[in-house]
């Protein structure tokens, strides 16, 4: 495979796209639920972390499949 090119796509440069304009605010509400949402995703981070810490082998072969499951 030595002698072979491999060939990229061409854009022409009339056919960029515009950059993204600036992202537009987000509401209060919206912005609550997000934060609300990441305390959830940590707390239950934590929970897993303290799991490995503790017995992060019995942890893993939970998830290992034995004879062809």
């Amino acid at each position: 495979m030595a002698g072979q090119e491999q060939l990229q796509p061409r854009r022409n440069r009339s056919e960029n796209p515009e950059p993204p304009g600036p992202p537009e605010p987000v509401a209060p509400q919206a912005s609550a639920r997000k934060a609300e949402l990441d305390a959830d995703i940590d707390s239950v981070l934590d929970e897993i972390d303290g799991v490995l810490e503790s017995n992060a082998e019995e942890f893993v072969s939970g998830f290992v499949q034995k004879g062809g499951q």
